[in-house]
């Protein structure tokens, strides 16, 4: 009998560890999968992913306005190059964004997107932009960043997107947490003054 309570209590921790590590698991997986989730619908405004280009252009316009944002954390500006485009439905767009580290270090930042309103996300098909990879800018540095993309000629049979004459595509550049490109440059930077000045 007095074997009783520790057993329980054994189980009971594996029972609590089990569901702490599956805790963690499911928390460490939902990132990618919500992400995944969105490109696949479109939810939450998430832009697709251009799989071919339009057949056709239509008539239809839609107005397509830029924003951008920067997180406190990076010493970065961020903007538009151009404040609107008018697209046809169809019709292969090109914007430009520029940023410049104002700071006097070296970091790596990411882009992360959105259109307003949500609805259209579907719709909307980048076919080449530069969210979601690793940008270093040095320090003073500006850089300009292109994307293009369309409308998906399918949203004229939503009839749930006939009041869209607008969109809004923001950008929002946070600092990356891993900071080893910006450590990189550093480092070939200094072995170059080492070497110039042997």
């Amino acid at each position: 009998m007095p074997n009783k309570p520790k057993k329980t209590n054994t189980r009971l921790v594996l029972n609590v560890l089990s569901i702490v590590v599956g805790m963690f698991g499911l928390a460490y997986a939902s990132v990618p999968l919500y992400s995944l989730f969105c490109k696949a619908t479109g939810f939450g405004g998430t832009t697709q992913e251009a799989v071919k280009m339009p057949e056709r252009v239509f008539d239809r316009k839609i107005r397509v306005l830029f924003n951008t944002d920067v997180s406190p954390e990076l010493s970065w500006q961020f903007k538009p190059l151009q404040s609107t485009q008018t697209v046809k439905v169809g019709e292969t767009k090109l914007a430009f964004f520029e940023a410049e580290n104002t700071g006097d270090e070296p970091v790596v930042g990411m882009a992360m997107y959105n259109v307003t309103p949500s609805k259209i996300g579907a719709y909307f098909d980048k076919v080449q932009c530069f969210c979601f990879n690793q940008q270093l800018i040095k320090p003073h540095q500006k850089v300009s960043f292109p994307v293009s993309f369309f409308i998906d000629p399918a949203i004229m049979d939503d009839k749930n997107l006939d009041d869209v004459s607008e969109v809004t595509l923001s950008y929002s550049f946070f600092k990356y947490k891993d900071q080893t490109l910006a450590q990189k440059y550093l480092e070939n930077l200094k072995n170059k003054i080492n070497n110039n000045g042997k």
